[in-house]
């Protein structure tokens, strides 16, 4: 059995994600998560773009996120974002977002393929198949 797609990507909280507080604001993860899946797909040779123009939309449909610790502006995270199951119609995926080896925060989210009009579909065989996303 091929493992399940996943990437990791690195990047720094900026100013702007930042609260009064100096931490992430929470909303922030949900947008982390979210180029988790971008790039995952990006290596995979396709782009959010490329699937629109084809006429599949994926729309989250549920989230979770359970926090750990803050993240803090400036600080160097690294998120890995894995495939966990496709089904006819969606795709979950699964986050862990780190600073060095220490876990922040992991969640969740179910995406389901619809098209311009807000109906189900199925996910494309080109998402189906090991290595997509």
């Amino acid at each position: 059995m091929e493992p399940a797609p996943s990437i990791e990507i690195e990047f720094r909280v900026r100013y702007a994600e930042t609260d009064q507080m100096g931490f992430v604001h929470h909303a922030n993860y949900l947008v982390y998560f979210e180029m988790g899946r971008v790039e995952l797909l990006r290596a995979r040779g396709l782009s959010y773009r490329d699937l629109e123009a084809q006429g599949f939309l994926l729309v989250v449909v549920k989230a979770t996120v359970r926090y750990h610790k803050p993240a803090r502006y400036d600080d160097l995270l690294r998120l890995r974002t894995t495939v966990t199951r496709v089904t006819a119609a969606r795709i979950d995926h699964s986050y862990k977002l780190y600073r060095g080896d220490e876990l922040l925060a992991e969640g969740e989210t179910t995406l389901a393929c619809v098209d311009r009009q807000g109906r189900v579909q199925r996910v494309p065989d080109f998402l189906r198949e090991p290595g997509s996303a």
